[in-house]
């Protein structure tokens, strides 16, 4: 048995604002107890690549005869271990030596890897990838809009992608999410709002980039369900002037930060949480709740703008934000939500996003969409091995396809009329694993989206052998 102890010395150093966070002797220390508590449970093997890699050099030390356990892990094995993470978060999530369990182990292994980014990008630099993922808001403006046309031939190009995977480190196999001709922001500047919303108050949208630049269907969604249950909707930077009427604010909101933190760019990180923040707290001392359709940028914003940017500004903000779907199951337990759902999907395979999982609010999506009559909701609680940008690298993209598969059997198993995710990049994984493997292809939608269709709010597809609503 190893001597290295499971107890810390003193908390871990979570956030940059402890002076021990970029001391490298005091990461290697919490790196090599975490680990060695890790190798000694091995529950979390098949969560992602990093366990077997750790255990795999904990286990050679052990048998060379030169160590009881992980103290002569060195900086390379704690570097192909934090490369394997892609910030899933379910071995927090499962971890019986979490805070949130009370335990004195304090074990935070994500956050840990999140730290080893920073203090690496700190001493080494941002890695040209995470420079270019760690700014979906500006690729989004550039190829959004009148540039989505030919912005989407490059990207169907397979000659641009192997250039642009040897250039940039971004897997020329990983389907990028297409540029939208409209963005959400212009299609909301130009939507009438319908006459009872307000009447049941006021909402904020956050609208993710992807759902301004890429996928605007889902926010559109959103608004339309939200305001079919009688709220308006807000956007950041937008106020109510003394007479209630809506003005707008200078700035637009910007990406949640997440792609900075997997690339360990704090400053870029805490640059975006203070420019959102700024936007969204006098809608938030007004009293509303920020919606969330993606669960990345949810947990973001709950979780890590909190921990990285401790002001009592940003803590309101983040207290005051909610996961889109989390909304509506509460307006469901106040009897507030609207039921009168006018087209059935049918068989629904409900893939449960890890970072939806690791805000602990259950499946706030399915327990929405099980309140549509015959429509049968199968959860697949399987990670898409995509997580935020990782995902999309080119050093990465076998073991993400890997570590998919189950996922993608899942699906495939519930022989669904409608697929549905909270997460738009599972959503990418999923239809090109359906597709690549040759089967029959199947509509993956935002839940929110499926509500909206439910309710008779956008074109329905239905299922075979019932009308849509007209």
């Amino acid at each position: 048995m190893s001597k290295i102890p499971r107890a810390p010395a003193s908390p871990p150093a979570e956030t940059p604002h402890d002076p021990r966070y970029f001391d490298e002797r005091d990461l290697e220390s919490e790196l090599r107890r975490t680990f060695q508590i890790c190798h000694e449970c091995r529950m979390c093997v098949g969560y992602c690549g990093s366990f077997p890699e750790l255990f795999r050099r904990v286990d050679r030390d052990i048998e060379s005869g030169r160590a009881e356990g992980a103290e002569l892990l060195d900086d390379k094995d704690f570097a192909v271990v934090v490369d394997e993470c892609w910030q899933c978060k379910l071995c927090f999530v499962k971890c019986p030596y979490t805070k949130d369990d009370g335990a004195y182990e304090l074990l935070d292994f994500p956050r840990l890897m999140a730290r080893t980014r920073a203090v690496t990008a700190r001493r080494d630099g941002v890695p040209l990838v995470d420079q270019i993922l760690g700014e979906p808001q500006l690729v989004g403006a550039m190829g959004s809009g009148i540039a989505s046309g030919p912005t989407n031939l490059i990207h169907a190009n397979r000659l641009v992608r192997k250039v642009q995977e040897k250039v940039a480190g971004i897997s020329s196999e990983f389907p990028l999410p297409p540029m939208a001709a409209e963005t959400f922001s212009s299609w909301f500047a130009d939507h009438r709002k319908v006459d009872r919303a307000g009447e049941a108050g006021d909402v904020v949208l956050f609208s993710t980039c992807y759902g301004e630049y890429n996928t605007p269907g889902a926010p559109i969604a959103a608004v339309k369900v939200l305001e079919h249950n009688g709220y308006r909707v807000l956007m950041p930077g937008e106020d109510l002037d003394p007479a209630g009427k809506i003005v707008r604010a200078a700035g637009v909101a910007t990406c949640c930060g997440m792609p900075n933190l997997d690339g360990g760019d704090l400053a870029a990180f805490e640059k975006k949480v203070l420019t959102n923040v700024e936007l969204l707290l006098p809608l938030v001392q007004r009293g509303m709740k920020i919606v969330v359709p993606g669960p990345t940028c949810g947990f973001t914003m709950k979780r890590e703008w909190p921990e990285y940017v401790p002001t009592p500004e940003v803590k309101a903000v983040a207290a005051a934000t909610m996961d889109l779907m989390e909304f509506l199951v509460d307006l469901g337990k106040q009897k507030k939500l609207k039921l009168e759902f006018k087209t059935p999907l049918g068989n629904v395979a409900y893939h449960v996003a890890c970072h939806l999982r690791a805000q602990k609010i259950g499946v706030p999506g399915q327990r929405v969409l099980s309140k549509v009559p015959d429509t049968d909701v199968r959860v697949i609680e399987e990670c898409s091995a995509v997580d935020g940008t990782w995902g999309m690298k080119s050093a990465h993209y076998a073991t993400g396809k890997k570590y998919a598969q189950k996922l993608v059997r899942g699906v495939v198993e519930a022989e669904p009329d409608l697929i549905v995710t909270d997460c738009t990049l599972s959503a990418l994984r999923i239809e090109h694993e359906v597709k690549s493997g040759g089967r029959e292809p199947v509509r993956v939608v935002h839940p929110v989206e499926a509500v909206a269709e439910a309710y008779g709010l956008i074109e329905a597809k239905g299922v075979a052998g019932v009308a849509p609503a007209s």
